[in-house]
């Protein structure tokens, strides 16, 4: 059940950057919906193709379909509260990976993989999704450039594996993890920490 309700509010959270991304876009309904679906399920879908889980999770349970289309036309309704946020695309991005991350980690568990397979698992599942999305609309990655995204995931998804040996409820941990993946995100931006960029040597012009 707890499982289930990270999944369903990172479904949310990256459904509603997805809706942010489109509008931005000037899309129209439609394609704000397709952008927010390929969005909130993008990763957990290729998640499910690589460990052969068919049909994906959300041909199964309808509640992601209703929770992306109910996502979708209240974020169209309030989306002048919410571009009152001018973080909210960010802020919402950001919770998305940290609980998709998990929901990824604990996929990985169930398939009795590697500590470090499952932690490529939750990095999947987290950054596809807005990889997708950000194709869609003609936007390079995040996850391409030079801002710390995949290697937050990478963190939380780690410190899982050191905090499942210390006597503390599954349920604690997975809350702690969620916010570690969070934490690093918001902390590197507020102090502009990234990842260095390989550029081509510049030639000098005489």
């Amino acid at each position: 059940m707890f499982y289930l309700v990270i999944d369903i509010l990172g479904t949310i959270a990256f459904a509603i950057s997805g809706v942010l991304v489109a509008m931005d876009k000037k899309l129209d309904p439609f394609g704000v919906f397709i952008v927010a679906f390929v969005t909130a399920v993008g990763g957990g879908t290729l998640r499910d193709l690589l460990l052969g889980n068919t049909p994906v999770t959300w041909l199964l349970q309808p509640i992601y379909i209703y929770t992306i289309l109910i996502t979708v036309v209240l974020s169209i309704l309030f989306r002048k509260q919410l571009k009152y946020l001018r973080t909210s695309l960010f802020l919402f991005d950001t919770i998305g990976i940290g609980l998709y991350t998990l929901a990824g980690v604990e996929k990985g568990l169930d398939a009795d993989l590697l500590p470090v397979m499952c932690i490529v698992v939750g990095t999947i599942t987290a950054c596809f999704g807005g990889v997708i999305r950000d194709i869609l609309c003609n936007e390079i990655p995040v996850i391409f450039r030079k801002e710390v995204y995949a290697t937050a995931c990478i963190i939380g998804a780690s410190s899982y594996f050191f905090l499942i040996k210390l006597p503390i409820k599954p349920n604690y941990i997975y809350v702690v993890c969620i916010l570690i993946v969070i934490t690093v995100r918001l902390l590197a931006v507020k102090f502009k920490i990234a990842l260095p960029t390989i550029y081509p040597p510049v030639e000098s012009k005489k």
